[in-house]
This record gives structure tokens, sequence and C-alpha cells, in this order.
């Protein structure tokens, strides 16, 4: 008897230490971390460390964009794995995923509406990430720093908290670029099921 409520106490724990860790990884996909590292090592250089020209302020404006469409990109991208066991990548369509091979059924991965509230708050995280970043503000809007510097304290946690509850209600599903596909993780699952 107590080896068996033990046992459902363990599997209890277990599963609130995986949906909190399942909730912490799909926070962890709002932004790329791929872009957001470009845009960390590539803003300290073309602000140059917040003392800006015109072509600096041109330039890290770009980067601002590509990497704010990078963000909003990687929210339509998802992966399969198909019978021969390769993972294909794709783009998801209002019909599934674009490129198809025509061995796996792809219908599954259509758009969602969720899709589109990632993508937009994967650019609202990245835009408050990136337009309150120090260099950044030095370069665009240097007296914004004395005078607002409890919105530069405050708002970064604000936007986390609201997005972090957004993803709650609309888990993230893709496993796009870099992430493991869908069948890769169901596979990984039941082997620790399995042990």
């Amino acid at each position: 008897m107590a080896k068996s409520s033990s046992k459902i106490a363990s599997s209890s724990s277990t599963s609130i230490s995986d949906r909190t860790l399942t909730g912490l990884g799909n926070l962890i996909k709002l932004l790329p971390t791929g872009t957001v590292f470009v845009f960390q090592f590539l803003n300290p250089v073309l602000t140059n460390y917040g003392h800006c020209s015109p072509v600096n302020k041109f330039l890290t404006s770009i980067l601002i964009a590509i990497c704010g469409v990078s963000c909003a990109f990687s929210c339509f991208t998802d992966s399969y794995k198909d019978g021969d066991g390769m993972v294909h990548y794709g783009i998801a369509t209002f019909n599934g995923l674009w490129p198809s091979s025509g061995s796996a059924e792809l219908s599954k991965y259509k758009l969602r509406v969720g899709d589109f509230v990632h993508a937009f708050f994967s650019v609202i995280v990245f835009a408050v990430l990136s337009l309150l970043d120090s260099n950044t503000v030095q370069c665009f809007y240097p007296s914004f720093e004395s005078t607002e510097k409890v919105l530069l304290m405050v708002l970064p946690p604000v936007i986390g908290a609201i997005s972090g509850s957004v993803f709650v209600v609309f888990p993230n599903t893709r496993h796009g670029i870099g992430y493991p596909s869908t069948s890769s993780s169901d596979e990984s699952d039941n082997l620790s099921d399995e042990n």
C-alpha cells in the first residue's frame, strides 16, 4: 500500500515537473535563440557601442527589422520525420507544410490561430529586448535613458509575464528549425516511459 502511494506521489510530482519544464521550454521557444544571439553579437558593433552616426542608425534599424522578421518567420516553420527516419523542415501553410514530400500526411501541420499569436508576441518580446537594449537606447533616444529609467526596468518583465500567460493559453506545438521533430520527440517520450 505504501509502495503504491509513493509511486502515485512520485508520478504526480514528475507530472508537475514535466509540465513546468514543458512550460519553460515553450517560453524559451518564444524567441529563437539564434536570432537573439545574432542581435546581441552585432548590435554593439553596428551602434558603435551607443555612439551612432546616421549610418550606424540605418544599419541598426536593418538589423532589428531582419531579426524581428526572423522571430515571426520561425513561428511558421515545423518539422516531421518521414518513414525513412529523415527529418524534413517546412513552412506551415493553410493546406499543410510546404514543401511537402509525398511520403507523409502533412495536412495536420496547417496554420492555426496560435501561430499568429506566437508570431505577434515573438515580435513584441524581441522589440522590447532590442529597443530597450542599452546600446540601442543610447543610439536612437539617449535622453530616454535618464528620464524613463523606471520604464526601462519595468517594461521587460511585464511584457515577459504577459507573453508567458498568453503562451499558456496558446501552447506552441510547432517544432521549427532548430527543434526536434514531432515524431522524434514522441520517440524520446516513449523511451523515457519504458525506462
